[in-house]
């Protein structure tokens, strides 16, 4: 991208309060994909050990 050395965008965006916005709107999108996938993934081990045939079955149904 093309930038001037005072923070702005050359058509006038102000870098830094762009980067000051995306910190205030929380996780992303793609953060919070990962983290459901990351505790998704959590609970089914879980799951597996407390109730391994209950996990068979729903693998087996859901290939």
């Amino acid at each position: 991208m093309n930038y001037k050395r005072d923070g702005f965008t050359v058509v006038g965006t102000d870098i830094n309060e762009v980067k000051r916005k995306n910190v205030e709107s929380g996780m992303s999108y793609n953060g919070k994909k990962a983290k459901l996938e990351k505790t998704n993934s959590q609970s089914k081990a879980i799951n597996s050990v407390i109730h391994p045939n209950k996990v068979k079955t729903e693998n087996k149904l859901n290939m």
